[in-house]
């Protein structure tokens, strides 16, 4: 082995008596970088960025809720159940990321409607940025020595302390970086559906829709790298499936709007999609 990817010595930063978690820290990080990023593309088509804010102020906490709620009912046996906050205790990891874009998703949509804007021109604009943010947060999942690959002999391999390797792989010290894999992915994935946007005429919500079937398509990926507990079906992790019906969910939902002739769609820019149709 020429070189590995070291992990850190410890998941959080201690400030005086005062300890902030890496793992949350990551997470304000990726909320920040998803409302500036949408800020700046809800702007480029015409949008009051400060409707972003509206947004994320109530989208965020529901997706918090929604994420923690898919981790806690699809891994049940992964969170502390000996105490009495185990179900609420996001600081140390465990936050399902469908249930979060589902979350944020239902409580984003409700401030949209009362907003009376185009729910799926904004939708596009937030794709990207939440792909962005998802690469940030697996940093978090870096800090935490948690839900990596199985071992491996490449030079980019992931050292995993001892106390943090599934039993049997004791003995292995280096496993798939999966965090890093999802980094590249979603960052690629967020440039080129920018650039999407920006060079073709894709209806709304197609670029939601490809971010749904492309992120998707990758866990699937993932999922058959990654040897942290997980519940199984047919002998295939739990979220391997769900990934497999969101990548084919997404790529039919990308279709139908971009066959539908009813929408008509404003150029980057221009206001004119903006306010939301009546019918």
């Amino acid at each position: 082995m020429f070189a590995a990817i070291p992990s850190p010595s410890s998941n959080g930063i201690h400030l005086g008596p005062f300890e902030l978690h890496a793992y949350g820290l990551m997470y304000v990080i990726a909320i920040i970088a998803v409302i500036l990023m949408t800020e700046h593309r809800w702007r480029a088509v015409g949008g009051d960025p400060r409707l972003v804010q509206r947004v994320a102020l109530v989208g965020v906490p529901c997706g918090i809720i929604g994420g923690r709620i898919y981790f806690v009912f699809t891994s049940w046996n992964q969170w502390d159940h000996h105490v009495w906050y185990g179900p609420l205790a996001v600081w140390d990891g465990g936050l399902g990321v469908w249930g979060g874009i589902a979350g944020g998703a239902i409580g984003g949509i409700w401030v949209l409607r009362r907003a009376r804007v185009d729910i799926a021109l904004f939708m596009d604009a937030t794709a990207p940025g939440l792909l962005v943010a998802q690469g940030i947060g697996r940093i978090g999942n870096w800090f935490n020595q948690e839900l990596f690959g199985g071992p491996t002999s490449l030079p980019w391999g992931l050292e995993i302390d001892p106390a943090h390797r599934p039993e049997k792989f004791i003995h292995d010290p280096t496993f798939q970086p999966t965090f890093l894999y999802e980094l590249v992915w979603d960052f690629a994935l967020a440039g080129f559906l920018i650039w999407l946007r920006d060079a073709r005429r894709i209806r709304p919500p197609g670029i939601f829709a490809l971010y749904v079937a492309g992120y998707s398509a990758f866990r699937i990926f993932e999922e058959l790298l990654r040897v942290d507990p997980s519940h199984h079906i047919f002998g295939l992790r739990l979220n391997l499936f769900v990934a497999v019906t969101l990548m084919c969910a997404g790529l039919l939902w990308f279709l139908h709007t971009q066959r539908r002739r009813d929408v008509g769609v404003a150029p980057a820019g221009h206001d004119a999609g903006i306010r939301r149709r009546r019918t």
